[in-house]
Formats: structure tokens, sequence, C-alpha cells
């Protein structure tokens, strides 16, 4: 089985970070996603709810913010709730692993983006097969 979702779009609002009970950075966003096609003459645009967790979500409460373009690559996940009126509700957002930043950093954010990890060794050639 495989459950993969990939999208890119536009934050609504700045994301909302908290911390679990344990210690555990989660942090919650939507991106707005125009479809390849239109309605007559209107464009369509789903909103898509996003959760990352742990050193994600500390990347995105602070590199990250309302407009910015992202590209998010996670799982599916459904969510079961009940209302106060009793009705059984659900909720489809996607459980980020990676968001990437897919423009430049827009005026006004001072704080600079952390680069791109880079590899600090060269790996050796040791005649050996990896596998």
């Amino acid at each position: 089985m495989l459950n993969k979702w990939t999208g890119m779009g536009r934050l609504v609002r700045d994301p909302e970070k908290k911390t679990t009970a344990s210690g555990v950075s989660v942090c919650n966003f939507t991106i707005a996603v125009d479809r390849d096609y239109k309605n007559g003459d209107e464009k369509i645009t789903d909103f898509v709810d996003v959760t990352c967790w742990r050193g994600t979500a500390d990347f995105v409460a602070n590199y990250i913010s309302k407009g910015r373009l992202v590209v998010v690559e996670g799982a599916l996940q459904s969510r079961k709730w009940q209302d106060k009126e009793g009705n059984n509700r659900i909720n489809w957002e996607i459980q980020a692993g990676n968001i990437y930043p897919a423009d430049s950093k827009r005026d006004g954010n001072t704080q600079a983006e952390p680069a791109a990890p880079q590899m600090t060794e060269t790996p050796v050639d040791d005649g050996e097969l990896p596998f």
C-alpha cells in the first residue's frame, strides 16, 4: 500500500505551534492549493490542513508565515470526532514529513532561513559493492 501526498500552496494564515504534554512540538497550518483547471472563468482552490511534528514543526513555526509558498510531502490521514450536537464528523489532513519553501523570503521577514544541509565528508570508495 502507498499513502504519499505531495502538494504546493500558500499558507492562508500563520502556523500554530503547540507542545504536547511530553514536550513534542506540533504545528498546524492550512495551504491553499490551486487546481490545474477552472470552473468556467473561476479557478478552483482547495484548502488543505497540514500537521507536522518535532523538528519540522519548529522549522515551520520559525521560518514560514502566512502567504509563503511551500511544497508539502506527507501522508493523507483522517481523523474522526463528534461535534457539540453529537454528529459524527471527519477531517482529512496531511501528516507532513517534509516541508520546503518554494518562494524567496518575503520582504519584512528579517529572520534568515537555514541553509540546506551540506555533506561534510567525502565518501571513500573502498572498492566494495554496497549490496
